[in-house]
C-alpha cells in the first residue's frame, strides 16, 4: 500500500480506541492534545458510560467488527489515523489452568488488535496490557487440533508472538513496564506498555515525572491525602463491607493489615488462608493517608483485596476510585455499583494516559531531545538518566 496517496497532515491527531472500557486511556490522551474520533467496546455498560459522556462508540465484539467500517463510522481512510489505542483483555495470559491462551476466543482479542493496524495502518499505535504478559508462556495449539488438549506441546512466550507479529507488519516497537505512581498518579499500578511506529521514528517509553523524593512538592509521588481527603464524610455511592469482616476491620490502624491483630483473632479473621504461603498484604488492609493507593482492583470488598478507606469503616467508593484514578469529577458510570467498580478499576490512569500521549506527540514533532555537541558532567548527568529511569524499564523491538 502507497500510504503517500493519503492524508499524513502534520496536524493530524485523530485517534482510534479499541477495547475502551471507561476511557480513562482516552481521557488522557485526549488532555495530551490528541482527538478521539471513536471509541469501541464489547461491555454494555462502558458503551452506555461512553455514551452518556458524549463520545462515539462502535458497540460490539472486535471478532465481529469489519476494518474498512470501523474506518467508515470514523470517517477516516487507510493511513489516516494518527494512533490506535487499546487493551485487549488478558485473561487467558493466565498461568493457570490449560494455559490455552493464544487459541483461546479470549487470546486471540490480541490479534484482533493487530488485525486492525494491519488493515488501518495507523502511524502510532499503543497497546497495553497485565505485566504477566511479558512472562506468560501458553501452548501453542495449532488451529487445526484445537478440539483436544496435549500437555506436551511446545510453550510459546506470548511477548514475542506479539512482537513477531507487529514485526512483520514493519511497526518498529519498544515496550516495557511502567509504574503509574512515576507519573502523578496516586496509586501503585505497574502496567505492560508497547508503542509502536508505522515509520520507524525514534519512539521511547515516558520518562518519570514524579518521584519518591524530590525537593520540589510538585514533583513528588502524590498521596491518598492529595486525592481523596475532601471525600471522607461526602463519598456518595459505596459498597459495604459484611459484619463478620467489618468487626475486624474496626480494629485495623490506618496504614495496617490481618498481621496488626492479635494472635488469636488472626487465626479467626483469615481462616484457611492463616497458614497458606504468600504476604497476605491485601488481607483486612486499611489504607494509609500518607501514601499512594495501593492497586485499584475490580471490587474493594473482596477479601484477599480489600480496600479499606483510611480513616472511614467503609470501602472506597465509586467517586474515590474514580479520584484515584483521575477521572474528571464530573464523569458519569453507567451501570449497576458493581460495574462501576469495574470499569474504574480496570481502566489506564489519566496521568499515565497523558504522559503516553505527550510522548507520542514529542516524537511526532521530533521535539522530545535537546541536540548539544558536548554532553558535559557525564558522571553526574547519568546519576540523574538512571534516576529518572527508575519509573520502568525499556526494551526496543525492530
Amino acid at each position: 500500500m502507497d500510504l503517500l496517496h493519503f492524508k499524513d497532515s502534520v496536524s493530524n491527531r485523530d485517534v482510534i480506541s479499541l477495547f475502551s472500557g471507561a476511557m480513562g486511556l482516552d481521557i488522557g490522551l485526549a488532555k495530551a492534545g490528541l482527538n478521539i474520533v471513536i471509541g469501541q467496546d464489547f461491555d454494555p455498560a462502558c458503551v452506555a458510560t461512553m455514551r452518556a459522556n458524549g463520545h462515539k462508540v462502535l458497540d460490539g465484539d472486535i471478532r465481529k467488527i469489519d476494518e474498512a467500517d470501523l474506518l467508515e463510522q470514523a470517517g477516516l481512510a487507510q493511513g489516516e489515523p494518527f494512533l490506535i489505542c487499546g487493551g485487549p483483555p488478558c485473561q487467558p495470559f493466565s498461568t493457570a489452568g490449560k494455559r490455552m491462551g493464544i487459541n483461546d476466543p479470549r487470546g486471540s482479542l490480541f490479534m484482533d488488535f493487530i488485525r486492525m493496524i494491519d488493515y488501518i495502518r495507523p502511524r502510532f499505535f499503543i497497546m497495553e496490557n497485565v505485566k504477566g504478559i511479558m512472562s506468560a508462556t501458553l501452548r501453542h495449539i495449532p488451529p487445526a487440533e484445537r478440539d483436544r488438549y496435549d500437555p506436551g506441546q511446545q510453550l510459546v512466550n506470548v511477548l514475542d508472538v506479539i512482537l513477531s507479529e507487529f514485526n512483520k507488519l514493519g511497526y518498529r516497537t519498544v515496550y516495557g513496564l511502567l509504574d503509574a505512581v512515576n507519573y502523578g498518579v496516586p496509586q501503585f499500578r505497574e502496567r505492560f506498555v508497547l508503542i509502536g511506529s508505522r515509520d520507524n521514528e525514534n519512539i521511547f517509553l515516558p520518562f518519570p515525572t514524579h518521584f519518591q523524593m524530590h525537593q520540589d512538592l510538585a514533583y513528588r509521588w502524590r498521596t491518598l491525602q492529595d486525592t481523596i481527603k475532601d471525600l471522607e464524610y461526602d463519598c456518595g455511592e459505596c459498597a459495604a463491607f459484611s459484619k463478620d469482616r467489618l468487626a475486624f476491620l474496626r480494629l485495623i490502624p490506618e496504614g495496617g493489615n490481618w498481621r496488626d491483630l492479635s494472635e488469636d483473632m488472626k487465626k479467626q479473621a483469615m481462616g484457611g488462608a492463616y497458614g497458606s504461603a504468600g504476604g497476605k498484604v491485601g488481607f483486612y488492609r486499611r489504607l494509609s493517608y500518607k501514601q499512594p493507593s495501593p492497586t485499584l482492583v475490580t471490587s474493594p470488598v473482596q477479601k484477599a483485596t480489600m480496600m479499606c478507606h483510611p480513616t472511614q469503616d467503609r470501602p472506597l467508593s465509586i467517586r474515590e476510585y474514580a479520584r484515584i484514578q483521575q477521572f474528571p469529577d464530573d464523569w458519569k458510570f453507567m451501570g449497576t455499583s458493581a460495574a462501576k467498580y469495574r470499569q474504574i478499576g480496570n481502566a489506564v490512569p489519566v496521568g499515565l494516559a497523558v504522559a503516553l500521549g505527550r510522548t507520542i506527540l514529542s516524537v511526532a514533532d521530533q521535539s522530545a531531545e535537546i541536540h548539544t555537541k558536548r554532553f558535559r558532567g557525564t558522571d553526574v548527568h547519568q546519576k540523574i538518566k538512571q534516576a529518572i529511569e527508575i519509573g520502568g524499564s525499556c526494551y526496543a523491538h525492530k
